[in-house]
C-alpha cells in the first residue's frame, strides 16, 4: 500500500479490490482508495435511467434493460462487477441514481445531512464503500483538521439549551439526534477530493475501530446534473 498525504490527512493507495478488503487501517490513514481510470460511458446509462423523486435505488436488472452501445455496456460491466465483488465480500452495495439529498434546516446553528462532514457509526465492525460514476465526487478531510460540531462552544451552548435537561443525558442526547457525528473542518483544512470511478473504503466508527472513522461529506449537486453513485 502506497499513502498520499495532502497536508495532515493521510489516505492509503491501493490497486486491486483484495487489497483494497484486506488492507488494516493504520495510524491515522482512515481512508483506502483503489485508484481507477474506468472505460465506459456512465453517462449513457445516465440518459436512459429513470429518476424518480431525488433518489432513486437501482437494481441489476434496471441496468441489464438498457439497450446500450459498446462504450454503455462496458460501463454496465463495470458497474456490475463491482456490486458482485462487494457482495461476495460481504457488504450490501447499493447503486443509487441521485438528483440530490434531503437538507436538513431544523436547526440554523446545526445540521446533521450528509453535506455536512460528518463521519459512519455502527455498533458492529464494518466499513463504507463508496464509488461516484458520474457526477459530483465526495470529499474527505484528516480527522485532525475536523473539529466536533458539539464541541464548539457557541454550538454546544445552544444544543444545551435544546436539550433542556440534566447534563448526565447530553451525550445519549446527541448519540440519539446524531449531533455527535458531524464536524467543522479548521481553516487550515484541505480536502481531499475522492473523484470518479475511484472505488474507496472508509473507516467507520464503532467499538473495535483502531483508527478515527473517516471524516466526509457528500458534493452540492450541479444544477442539471444527476449523480451516479455506489455505496454500502
Amino acid at each position: 500500500m502506497n499513502s498520499l498525504f495532502t497536508d495532515s490527512a493521510p489516505v492509503g493507495v491501493v490497486s486491486s479490490f483484495t487489497e483494497l478488503v484486506e488492507t488494516e487501517f493504520e495510524g491515522m490513514v482512515n481512508a483506502l482508495c483503489w485508484h481507477r481510470d474506468l472505460e465506459g460511458d456512465f453517462e449513457e446509462l445516465v440518459a436512459q435511467l429513470t429518476l424518480e423523486e431525488d433518489i432513486t435505488v437501482l437494481q441489476p436488472e434496471d441496468l441489464l434493460a438498457l439497450t446500450l452501445t459498446e462504450q454503455g455496456q462496458k460501463a454496465r460491466a463495470i458497474i456490475l462487477q463491482d456490486m458482485q465483488l462487494l457482495t461476495a465480500h460481504g457488504a450490501s452495495p447499493t447503486l443509487n441514481l441521485l438528483k440530490k439529498y434531503e437538507r436538513d434546516e431544523a436547526f440554523d446553528f446545526i445540521a446533521t445531512d450528509v453535506y455536512s462532514y460528518h463521519v459512519d457509526s455502527s455498533p458492529i465492525a464494518t466499513d463504507t464503500f463508496l464509488c461516484t460514476y458520474r457526477g459530483a465526487a465526495s470529499d474527505l478531510i484528516a480527522t485532525a483538521d475536523a473539529v466536533r460540531k458539539s464541541d464548539i462552544p457557541e454550538v454546544r451552548s445552544q444544543l444545551l439549551e435544546l436539550h433542556d435537561g440534566p447534563l448526565d443525558t447530553f451525550d445519549a442526547f446527541l448519540k440519539e439526534h446524531y449531533f455527535d457525528l458531524h464536524y467543522e473542518a479548521k481553516p487550515e483544512a484541505v480536502p481531499v477530493q475522492l473523484g470518479i470511478g475511484n472505488l474507496w473504503r472508509l473507516a467507520v466508527q464503532h467499538p473495535n475501530q483502531k483508527v478515527p472513522a473517516c471524516v466526509h461529506r457528500a458534493p452540492v449537486e450541479q444544477e442539471g446534473e444527476y449523480r451516479l453513485l455506489l455505496i454500502c
